[in-house]
Order: structure tokens, then C-alpha cells, then sequence
């Protein structure tokens, strides 16, 4: 089952994920290629890194995602046009930057990741409006991205209400 119409079953591993490096990254080094709910493997992949950014100034935390997602408009697009889709449910490198943008001056703690992990893939597979929109109607490298932006939005949202309020 695939979010997007014109979005490639995540069953079909591209060759190409294991021979060049931008499939490889953008598969989530490798998390993407796993054949139930890509997405979500490539969510938990991501997870590791965020105590390392966490480490870092929120400046700098905060220039990493930007880069991160401008890099990933780049990258997603290109490695579709690569493959000849719209869309692979294998690219995952959209959940990575999603879920660090969720946890992005979060505290730090398993409970907070788990928090986030929960909120992100709960907004990115229920995809409310705009959520849902910017799936639909958006398309390229920025269309594979901004709905899992939009989500690591709105999971932040409720990250840091959950913090303010306890």
C-alpha cells in the first residue's frame, strides 16, 4: 500500500540502493529497502542520531535540518528521477529529517525519542490536512519532502506542549 498514487511499492529494491551512494542514502542507508512499513524502519534509523545533534547548540542543530532538508529536496528528487517514479516508498531519507525536526529542542531522554517517534509516524501515515495536500499536489524532490516536514512540524508541536506542560 503506498501513500501517493504514483508511489513504487517499497517491495521492489532498486539494485542501484547497494551500488550508489545517493540511493543509498536516500533508502536511509539501506532502512528504506526493508519490505514492511519503510518509512518506520527509516524513522527508528534516524533515531540515533538525535542525541548526537541534541549535543550540539540549537543554532546549529537547527542549520543541520535546514541543510538537511534542502539537501533532501535534492536528493529524493533526483534518486526518483534516477529510478524513473514519482515516488519510492523505499526513500526514506524525508523520514530522517522528519523526525529530527520533531525532536528539535526536545529533552533529552528515551521517553522524549519515543514520544516523537509515536507523534511523527502517527502524522505521517494519518497525513491531516495539510499534511495530505502537500502529498498530493506537490511534486519532485520538495513533494517527496514537505509532507514529512510538514509532519516533523506538527510532532514537534506536540513534543513541546507535552514538555510545557510537565
Amino acid at each position: 500500500m503506498t501513500d501517493h498514487p504514483n508511489q513504487v511499492p517499497a517491495e521492489y529494491v532498486p539494485p542501484s540502493v547497494w551500488r550508489n551512494p545517493w540511493h543509498f542514502i536516500a533508502f536511509g542507508f539501506g532502512s528504506g529497502t526493508l519490505p514492511k512499513a519503510p518509512g518506520t524502519w527509516g524513522s527508528l534509523v534516524a533515531l540515533p542520531f538525535v542525541p548526537l545533534l541534541q549535543a550540539l547548540s540549537p543554532w546549529l542543530y537547527g542549520a543541520l535540518l535546514v541543510v538537511a532538508a534542502v539537501f533532501g529536496c535534492w536528493l529524493c528528487g533526483k534518486v526518483a528521477r534516477d529510478l524513473g517514479v514519482h515516488d519510492h516508498e523505499g526513500i526514506v531519507w524525508d523520514e530522517f529529517v522528519g523526525i529530527w525536526i520533531t525532536l528539535f529542542l526536545a529533552p533529552p531522554g528515551l521517553g522524549w525519542l519515543l514520544l516523537g517517534f509515536v507523534a511523527f509516524r502517527i502524522l505521517d501515515i494519518a497525513k491531516p490536512w495539510p499534511i495530505r495536500w502537500a502529498d498530493r499536489h506537490v511534486e519532485g524532490g520538495l513533494g517527496i519532502m514537505l509532507d514529512d516536514l510538514l509532519a516533523g512540524v506538527g510532532a514537534w508541536g506536540v513534543v513541546q506542549g507535552v514538555a510545557w506542560v510537565v
